[in-house]
């Protein structure tokens, strides 16, 4: 197995990692994000601890898709690594991974509560409201704890690659949101539209909600993605 992978993957990684705490998604160390390079069977994540303001390429980590082992890298990866690969493993659809403790989706988590589709603005990227998963028993806590962690995930999704491409995110019960898309950035973009949608959920429960109409949900879903989407524009790259 080729233990190298790209300097365009070390980068995307890294400002992936760095948007957290411009983006607001993290306190002091508190999230992390990786990208797989499934020929080369590995994935690059941020290491355990170290501050957004000092984190550089070299200090990223390279784990092993097969065994979670160190690759390359001279620090400890992320406390969370083997929920990310956990999630790599389950879902061939998934190219990168972020996990963040965002004041607004954390308090979905900790209230074991979905985050509801409320409005257009969570249709735009989830086809249904981000799932919360079941408490980790406490034989799940005590052996094998992160990644088990991923595994209520997967086990939330049932295993379904198409499920996790239509809902990029999920709640992880008492803990926090994880996120995910086809590359690194992609995930961390979900990661910020799923606290966006968590605080305007928030708002609008205070003030009393009305059941937006499914037909309009589905439209704005659809325009953005799957075989019809028109949003956006092609990369002129």
């Amino acid at each position: 197995m080729s233990t190298a992978v790209s300097k365009e993957l070390r980068r995307e990684v890294l400002e992936a990692n760095l948007r957290i705490p411009r983006a607001g998604l993290a306190t002091l160390t508190w999230g992390n994000v990786s990208g797989v390079d499934r020929q080369a069977g590995v994935f690059v994540i941020k290491p355990s601890g170290v501050a957004y303001d000092v984190l550089s390429e070299e200090d990223l980590v390279v784990v092993s898709l097969s065994d979670g082992s160190v690759v390359e890298g001279h620090l400890r990866p992320s406390t969370d690594t083997e929920t990310h690969r956990s999630l790599y493993l389950a879902f061939p659809s998934i190219g990168g991974v972020t996990h963040t403790h965002s004041t607004h989706a954390v308090a979905f988590a900790q209230a074991r509560r979905p985050i509801p589709v409320l409005g257009t603005t969570h249709a735009d990227t989830f086809n249904g409201p981000v799932p919360v998963t079941a408490a980790l028993t406490s034989q799940q806590c005590a052996t094998d704890y992160e990644y088990n962690t991923g595994q209520v995930i997967v086990d939330l999704l049932g295993r379904d690659d198409i499920r996790a491409r239509e809902v990029p995110g999920a709640l992880v019960a008492h803990h926090g949101p994880f996120t995910w898309g086809a590359d690194a950035t992609a995930s961390l973009e979900h990661a910020i539209i799923c606290e966006a949608v968590a605080e305007m959920a928030l708002h609008t429960i205070a003030l009393g909600t009305v059941e937006p109409p499914q037909h309009l949900l589905d439209r704005h879903f659809t325009r953005k993605h799957g075989p019809d989407a028109y949003y956006g524009n092609p990369s002129s790259a």
